[in-house]
């Protein structure tokens, strides 16, 4: 066949644009790497079995594998009424087949920024991103982001809907984002926010775990799955797949309008349990900062219960608590009626001989703030106005009681709730089964909340052990501390060393007790001096269900605790985080069984410097506290 000059020109001018247009085609694999390079996440694009094309990530800690090929997938229904903008029927319910990717951005970031309160005086965001955007289906309106960040502590990600001149409405049905191990992998999981834990295998799971959840591998590394900045979502836990293969499983389907994001999910990896316990950075760092211009009003605290509501037991208290350098007082539920009641008003006091501006006034003369318990019907039904009365009154704080959560609307009504908190100046306790994401960065009125098995349920020994490395990482609890109720499964020891170990800026000490239980014990001087916010923090040795030992820092001086599960133990305990060539004295507090009082601790100083171990002996559900302080 004969070619005449035209036909070849054409000929090289097709295999030359087509060469070109390959050329500038986005790469189908990417990798970003954290900044110290020892995290590395890829991402790349394959063609399943079915033809369609699908995204996957793989996770590597120091070139081990961390999590394995897995996919990416999100199940949406867009089906919309001529009053939602008339925008087209999407067929393709699963956005994540045959996306096409349009760009690549990369950036780095690295700022320090300074919490109202925390484990550290100023916390580092430090990551190298990548953002791959992408487009479905060559419609311009329906358009998608996949954000990535590689911290040197771990990965997230979550999928961004960038904003639409036509205001696309999105309906996200579920969520099935894979998180694939190797054999031989453990988790330590609960099934509610409640839940004891137990220590599983990744098979024949019953129910779908709790965030955070901490993983240990077959290689050594520990690894923990995280929620973080869950706004304007539903609740999302983790469920199986099938064997070493776990899938994220949302509450309910969200209704959302672009620009919108879903929650960040994170992926904490680490050599240590230890490591993995100081990892609580990072669920801060993927929420928003402060929207609280004048913070001066959140003031952490130690508080306690009243246990019993009348104006002379509000007083006892509150001397009570002065003397004890205490900062709150709380009255819990039903000062205001039946809590349950959509009848009870909490903007009026129900009982008898309960005078509450008189105990408010007292409180403050004696340097000690009030709170208030609300249940949720209440707050349901008068939170536009009631957060107004409370600072009217003089309230410091309002503990949210018996909340909902998990769904849509439950998220945005706790959400909604905080803000109109924070606008009267009311600090917020959320209890029940509800467990934060990272709020407290962007509203810090949000102290503390429960979602813990703590001591209104008595937990034993060994379940103390395995909280720092898996709640605590979602940030503070209220674990509600006692120390005189018989019915404490632990030494009391033990209980005074959890006020080092468990952080939460309103720390309540004394859950169970009343002042008339106090006999002059000494050891409590160590709840008398722990502050509850901190400037640096020191997780030193420990592993879940076992023991752990923890050192916060405040000024020039540490706060230790140490705990054992069930059985006795001895602990080594190095001082080398003590500035070299200072002096300090380390008053241990311990259990002894040859101490003439009720609760059997004893109380020895012992000269130390950074070059000091401590040798501790701890009974079996025991534990003990350490006070170091300049010679």
């Amino acid at each position: 066949m004969k070619y005449n000059r035209f036909t070849i020109l054409m000929l090289f001018s097709l295999l030359f644009f087509n060469a070109t247009a390959k050329e500038k085609e986005v790469p189908a694999e990417q990798t970003v790497t954290s900044p110290d390079r020892l995290v590395e996440l890829k991402f790349f694009q394959k063609e399943m079995a079915n033809k369609e094309k699908a995204f996957f990530y793989q996770l590597t800690y120091k070139g081990k594998p961390v999590v394995l090929e897995s996919k990416l997938d999100l199940q949406l229904d867009n089906h919309l009424s001529e009053s939602a903008m008339a925008l087209p029927v999407d067929k393709h319910k699963n956005w994540f087949e045959n996306l096409q990717i349009t760009g690549i951005q990369r950036s780095t970031k690295d700022t320090t920024w300074e919490p109202v309160y925390g484990e550290k005086k100023l916390i580092r965001d430090n990551y190298n991103s990548l953002i791959i955007s992408t487009v479905k289906d060559d419609n311009p309106i329906y358009l998608m982001n996949i954000e990535i960040r590689a911290y040197n502590q771990g990965i997230a990600f979550r999928f961004f809907f960038p904003e639409n001149v036509k205001g696309t409405y999105y309906r996200i049905m579920s969520e099935h984002t894979e998180f694939n191990f190797a054999a031989g992998t453990l988790a330590w999981k609960a099934n509610w926010a409640q839940a004891p834990y137990e220590k599983v295998a990744l098979e024949n799971w019953d129910c779908e775990a709790e965030r955070p959840l901490t993983l240990q591998l077959k290689n050594g590394l520990f690894a923990t799955l995280i929620e973080a900045g869950m706004v304007d979502y539903s609740r999302t836990k983790f469920k199986l797949k099938g064997q070493n293969s776990l899938v994220t499983s949302m509450f309910t389907p969200v209704d959302l309008i672009s620009p919108v994001a879903t929650p960040w999910r994170a992926v904490l990896v680490a050599e240590s349990a230890p490591a993995i316990a100081m990892g609580t950075d990072l669920i801060l760092n993927l929420n928003e900062p402060s929207k609280i211009k004048d913070q001066s009003w959140v003031k952490p605290g130690k508080i306690m219960r009243v246990m019993s509501q009348t104006t002379k037991d509000a007083m006892e208290n509150i001397d009570f608590a002065a003397k004890r350098n205490l900062q709150y007082i709380l009255f819990d539920w039903k000062w205001y009626g039946p809590a349950f009641s959509f009848d009870s008003d909490a903007s009026k006091v129900a009982i008898n001989d309960f005078d509450l501006p008189a105990i408010i006034k007292y409180g403050k003369e004696k340097g000690i703030g009030v709170w208030l318990y609300v249940n949720q019907q209440a707050l349901l039904k008068q939170s536009d106005s009631l957060f107004s009365i409370y600072k009217k009154w003089g309230v410091a704080g309002v503990k949210f009681g018996f909340v909902q959560s998990g769904s849509h609307r439950w998220t945005n009504w706790i959400e909604k709730a905080i803000q109109q908190a924070a606008q009267n100046q009311i600090m917020v306790n959320i209890h029940d089964d509800w467990r934060p994401t990272g709020e407290q960065r962007t509203w810090p009125n949000l102290m503390t909340s429960e979602g813990i098995r703590g001591n209104e349920e008595m937990p034993d020994a060994t379940s103390n052990t395995v909280m720092p490395f898996t709640r605590y990482i979602a940030g503070a609890a209220d674990y509600t501390i006692c120390y005189f109720d018989p019915r404490i499964k632990t030494t009391h020891a033990h209980q005074l060393a959890l006020a080092a170990i468990y952080f939460s800026p309103i720390q309540t000490l004394y859950w169970y007790d009343k002042p008339a239980f106090y006999k002059g014990e000494p050891e409590l001087e160590f709840w008398d001096k722990i502050p509850v916010t901190w400037d640096e923090t020191k997780v030193l040795s420990g592993s879940p269900g076992e023991c752990i030992t923890t050192a916060r820092r405040s000024g020039e001086e540490w706060f230790l605790g140490s705990i054992t599960n069930n059985e006795p133990r001895k602990i080594e305990l190095k001082l080398d985080f003590l500035p070299k060539g200072q002096k300090f004295i380390a008053r241990i507090y311990n259990d002894d069984n040859t101490v003439a009082t009720a609760t059997k601790v004893g109380i020895k100083d012992i000269a130390v410097d950074s070059k000091s171990i401590l040798k501790l002996d701890l009974q079996a559900s025991g534990g003990a506290a350490i006070w170091l302080h300049k010679k």
